[in-house]
This record gives structure tokens, sequence and C-alpha cells, in this order.
């Protein structure tokens, strides 16, 4: 049934000119039917328990890193058949979307395997993954791959590599656009590329009015110093007062060279943390937010209509 509504949404999406984003997440759960069926494909134990996990290692989402838990593909195997999984996992998704996000872009060229017993990320190593092998399979398959990168975390030279080979789109993020040195953060609207997708904050990140509130912070005199530092940034770069720094971020976005922008529907609507998505590392409490029809009043519809317009998109 899901599948049908998901079909019926893309059509009537397309026949209005309106092109799909869905994601594939990288890893699969461990109780999933494609584990159950492929067990060979996955690091497991004799009791189908996995001896390797995933997660990434501490970053700025996490001091203790997130912990995932996945079983970690053994692509070794996978590239025995010519990654087929993977290739029906890409048509099938490509049925319900029209652009894919793929989640933890990094992943493909190194990823962090954490030992199964433990408990947190911290302990762990990067082992190689199937690299420009398995996106050249997919272009043999799929010709131009209508793929956003999402490139965020430990980033290295040779995953910017990896995906510049095959021309793939990052990720740019207003959020963290103002810390360190602004003649090198590539967040900064100031060294975007055309061939990036600029957001004003993700599925993991607070509201951009939480971020300016500091919703999100530990209470701790560093963490409320650093925050009030970046939003303090912030306001000299937009020239703003911060009064409607949703709309502020927006429009810096709009502005942005990147080819493409996307707005969190909670800044649209200019919501604080109540609102916010998901709590990387947090195991509970997420994906709570629901939106209602009556949120999006006329006036909201009538600005965003201007300033798409205004800025060319």
């Amino acid at each position: 049934m899901a599948s049908k509504q998901l079909a019926k949404l893309k059509k009537y999406c397309n026949d209005s000119d309106i092109r799909l984003i869905g994601d594939i997440p990288i890893f699969v759960a461990l109780d999933s039917a494609e584990v159950w069926s492929n067990p060979e494909m996955y690091y497991l134990d004799a009791n189908g328990q996995p001896t390797i996990v995933a997660g990434v290692p501490p970053d700025y989402f996490s001091k203790t890193g997130q912990f995932w838990g996945n079983p970690l593909y053994r692509w070794d195997e996978m590239k025995r058949d010519g990654y087929l999984w993977w290739v029906e996992r890409f048509r099938a998704t490509g049925r319900l979307v029209d652009i894919i996000r793929l989640d933890h872009f990094r992943g493909f060229e190194k990823y962090w395997a954490i030992p199964g017993k433990d408990k947190t990320a911290k302990n762990g190593q990067w082992l190689p993954g199937p690299g420009a092998e398995f996106f050249e399979v997919l272009r043999q398959e799929f010709g131009e791959l209508p793929i956003i990168a999402e490139d965020l975390g430990i980033i290295t030279p040779e995953v910017e590599a990896l995906r510049d080979q095959f021309s793939l789109p990052g990720m740019r993020v207003l959020q963290f656009a103002f810390s360190g040195d602004p003649r090198k953060n590539i967040h900064l609207p100031h060294l975007h590329v055309p061939n990036c997708v600029v957001y004003t904050g993700t599925h993991d990140n607070p509201t951009t009015l939480g971020w300016f509130r500091g919703e999100d912070v530990a209470e701790t005199t560093q963490n409320i110093g650093e925050r009030n530092k970046e939003t303090q940034r912030a306001l000299a770069y937009l020239g703003s007062d911060g009064f409607e720094i949703n709309w502020d971020f927006i429009r810096l976005a709009m502005m942005s060279v990147a080819d493409t922008a996307i707005i969190l529907l909670q800044d649209l609507l200019g919501l604080g943390n109540a609102a916010r998505m998901n709590i990387p590392s947090v195991n509970s409490g997420n994906w709570a937010w629901r939106f209602s029809q009556g949120m999006l009043t006329d006036e909201i519809k009538e600005r965003l209509k201007e300033l798409t317009y205004i800025c060319g998109r």
C-alpha cells in the first residue's frame, strides 16, 4: 500500500514538473529481511550476531561518536555478483523518487567499524569501502547518477575525490558556516560552488531558530560561549539583528551559487527545537514532529514565492 501511495505521489508531482528527493540509508537493520535472506553479505558470527557494527567516531554531533549498531557489509561478497543487491536497491528507490540523497557517502570510501560487543563508537577502525568501482557499476546501469552525496562529518581528500570523480553534488549546511576559519569553512556561502546543495539545516540539526537561541547547547560556559560566538558571526555576516533569523538563513540559502537550495519546513514556519526532527546518537523521542496543513499560511507562501523569484530559483 505504501509503495502504491508513493508511486501515486510521484506521478502527481512529476505531472506538475516537481521532482522528489528520497533517501537511501547506507546500512540496514540486523532484524531486516535483507540480513535474514543474505547473511553471507554481513559480518556475522555463528549465532547471527554482528562481529563489527556501524557508526562514526566522535565529531561535532557527538563527543562519544555515533553508535548505530547496524551490521556491516562484506563488500568482497557483494562484489562477486556485481553489487546486484545495491543495483536493485537503487532501482526500487528510483521508482519512487527522482533524486537520491545517498546517506553517509564517506562510508563508500572508508567506514568506521566498531567491535560488535561495544556500546559506544569510541573504539573502532577505518576499513576500506568499495570506492569508485561501486559507483562505476551504478553508472553503467543507470547512466548519469541522480545522487546527492551526504558528505558531512569527517571528510578526507579521498572522499572528496570520489565524490568529484562522479560529479556528485555535496552538501553545505548554513548552521555549520560560522565556526572556524572564514577563509576555509566551505559551508560559508562565499565558498560555495555551483555543484552542491545548500541547506539551512538538516534533519540532524536543531531548527535554525533553536540553533540561534542555543536550545540544543549543553549548559556549560564553554559550549554557550562557543555558540554565542557563532551566532554573533552569523549576525555580522548577515547584517541582521536576528529578529527573523530563520528568514535570514532562508534568504542566504536562496542567494547561494549552489544549484539547489533546501529549506527545512520548520525553518519556513519559524519553529524552535520542539519541532526538531532528530538528535543523533539518541535512540528515542525522534521523528515525532508532524506538520498540519494549516501551519503553512498564505503569507508564508507568498513570501517564499517572492524570494524564490527574486533569487532566480
